[in-house]
């Protein structure tokens, strides 16, 4: 039996008031959000399943698991951590950074992609924007207006 992790989902209405004063931004989509958490060892042999070519266990978390979500969001969080509520919005595996100047732009994009290359963290590049003054983002547009 699983228990489900209630770990809490940022309203979006508190994302965006993070925002204000925000004139440049861009977005990353992580490529593979949830295989990049593996499965503990000892729990490996709970995911298995079978079918007719044979017998699989799952390594890294696959998609559906009941805190397959809550986990991951916990993950991203914990990477970026010190940046939160700073210079970087995150809703799942969508990541927006936002500065208030140019010149801050290009130190806080510096970081952010800092930080996911050391956490081996890999982004949809076609799905990614990059030095934007507007920018769609959870179904929202945000600009510095």
């Amino acid at each position: 039996m699983t228990i489900k992790n209630k770990y809490p989902l940022a309203r979006i209405d508190d994302l965006f008031d993070q925002l204000q004063g925000a004139q440049v931004f861009s977005k990353i989509d992580l490529r593979f959000g949830y295989h990049h958490m593996r499965v503990k060892e000892t729990d490996v042999q709970k995911t298995t399943f079978r079918t007719r070519y044979g017998h699989y266990e799952f390594l890294v978390i696959p998609f559906g698991l009941t805190n397959a979500l809550v986990a991951f969001m916990d993950l991203i969080n914990r990477v970026f951590k010190d940046y939160l509520d700073q210079l970087v919005v995150i809703f799942i595996d969508d990541i927006l950074i936002y500065s208030r100047s140019r010149k801050e732009y290009k130190d806080h994009m510096r970081m952010a992609l800092t930080v996911l290359r050391e956490k081996k963290l890999n982004a949809k590049f076609k799905k990614c924007e990059f030095w934007l003054q507007e920018i769609a983002f959870l179904g929202h547009v945000v600009s510095g207006k």
